[in-house]
């Protein structure tokens, strides 16, 4: 048995895009689009990354519920907003943005979810992620690095998760242990996302 666009029922990441549909998370003008499997803009040169392409980070990040995670480049929150759902009331999200108009967009539309457990915040500047609120069991990237980020690898708990499009590469990473490199890293093909910065 499948559900919307293929997924299999009782899938967790389809049952939370249903739950907090994209369509809050655009600009008004943008709204009627929001079904389009397409990058969509969000103001000051970002985007709402296609919905096919958040459904396979999701379940590649595969979050558990009651987990910790890290939302780096939340945009309009959206991702935030589902990771909320995904990790439920026990959970904790942190979405960061580095554009301020977009983190005090992106947090009132979390907020709007009435989901308590997700917040936005303003990057701090030269400061990748937001260290002082970790270990993260989950960290989810939403911007291409061009190598993996040693500053968001050490945000990671021992047996946590990162998923992260590096060099136009989607990339899980896995951290095995304390050493800042035992790490396992699977690639998962060609992806486009603006840079991380």
């Amino acid at each position: 048995m499948t559900g919307p666009a293929g997924a299999p029922r009782g899938d967790r990441v389809a049952e939370a895009m249903r739950a907090v549909p994209r369509t809050g998370f655009l600009r008004e003008h943008e709204r009627r689009r929001a079904a389009e499997d397409q990058p969509l803009p969000i103001g000051r040169g970002q985007t709402s990354s296609q919905p096919s392409t958040v459904a396979r980070m999701l379940r590649e990040l595969d979050p558990p519920r009651g987990a910790r995670v890290l939302d780096v480049g939340s945009g309009s929150g959206w991702t935030t907003a589902l990771l909320a759902h995904l990790v439920g009331e026990d959970g904790v999200v942190v979405g960061v943005e580095l554009e301020p108009e977009l983190a005090v967009w992106g947090g009132a539309n979390v907020e709007a979810t009435g989901q308590p457990w997700a917040t936005v915040e303003l990057a701090r500047p030269g400061v990748l992620g937001v260290p002082d609120g970790g270990p993260y069991d989950r960290i989810l990237v939403s911007a291409e690095a061009q190598e993996l980020p040693a500053a968001l690898v050490a945000q990671l708990a021992v047996g946590g998760r990162m998923v992260i499009p590096v060099r136009g590469e989607m990339l899980t990473v896995d951290r095995r242990g304390p050493a800042p490199d035992d790490v396992a890293v699977r690639r998962h093909g060609a992806y486009r996302f603006v840079p991380l910065r």
